[in-house]
């Protein structure tokens, strides 16, 4: 189904006096036959504005155009009957490299279909392998235990805070730069993410698996981590090489607030460019490994259909 935006200028006055003025403005429509009047209102509820007298767009123009989650606009994905999941999970494989530097998983046999054939009766065979990987493969998640002695580990994690989670994804393609790759706390905070999973979707999942993965990735600020921490958010994931900047040094401010404030890490996502910006439950569970701290997890994505 098309989901359509409008782009415009506008000049906002308000009836107690001042006024708010902006250029190059995107809003997610309901429909490409919005008219100009409810375009208006809609900027307002975006914005969250009180007292406004008159509002004034320029230079309007409707676009087909992927949702991003502008408030009072319900996605198309969260308005029909039904469920699709969303693999938000890279497969794991032998000789895969996740992160430049780290070891990739080696898969070798422990009981071949050949060798079982004399153990079982005729016709029946199985196959069993043994897996060696660390724990940061593939899209994976971090508890406070990867970074905290005193931390949970993934065995003391709750269900509750992994599992169908509310989610709500940040399309931000084309919200960082080369020159600016930090997500900061200003690009989040038109959003209630209180009990969410926040989903940052930043497109740097076309390079896994590539040299080009391992440097220039985008990151989210500490700054950003704390708006995320003091909004309620449970859980953050990104579909980049990390959710620090690897390139700045040996700190990891991100990952220090998040994860010592209990908010669940997930890194190496992909697929987010599939999910609306609301209406989605995502799920990210490991095994319950005693004394481990970052584990592979099958990432998903439930949508109403």
């Amino acid at each position: 189904m098309p989901e359509y935006r409008a782009h415009f200028d506008f000049d906002i006055r308000f009836a107690n006096g001042g006024a708010l003025a902006g250029t190059g403005f995107r809003l997610d429509l309901p429909s490409a036959d919005a008219s100009e009047d409810e375009i208006g209102r809609l900027l307002v509820q975006h914005l969250g504005l009180a007292l406004v007298d008159e509002v004034e767009l320029r230079g309007l123009r409707v676009v087909e155009e992927e949702h991003r989650g502008s408030r009072g606009v319900a996605s198309a994905a969260a308005t029909g009957v039904g469920t699709r999941v969303v693999d938000l999970s890279h497969p794991i494989r032998a000789g895969l490299v996740t992160y430049p530097g780290l070891p990739a998983p080696t898969i070798t046999p422990h009981l071949t279909r050949e060798d079982s054939r004399a153990r079982y009766a005729p016709g029946t065979e199985f196959a069993m392998d043994i897996l060696t990987m660390i724990g940061n493969t593939g899209t994976y998640l971090d508890s406070p235990f990867h970074r905290y002695a005193d931390g949970s580990d993934l065995a003391g994690l709750d269900l509750a805070s992994l599992v169908g989670l509310r989610a709500e994804v940040f399309h931000l393609e084309d919200a960082w730069a080369p020159e600016r790759r930090g997500i900061r706390a200003a690009t989040l905070a038109d959003r209630d993410v209180r009990g969410a999973a926040v989903l940052l979707h930043t497109g740097w999942d076309r390079w896994f698996g590539r040299p080009e993965y391992g440097s220039g990735a985008p990151f989210l600020t500490g700054e950003g981590a704390q708006w995320l921490i003091d909004s309620g958010a449970v859980l953050v994931g990104i579909d980049s090489l990390n959710i620090d900047d690897t390139e700045s040094g040996g700190e990891r401010p991100a990952h220090s607030l998040l994860l010592g404030a209990g908010v669940h890490v997930v890194e190496h996502l992909t697929n987010l460019g599939s999910l609306p910006p609301r209406g989605a439950r995502f799920t990210a569970a490991p095994p319950a490994v005693e004394g481990f701290g970052t584990f592979p997890v099958r990432a998903f994505a439930e949508i109403p259909d």
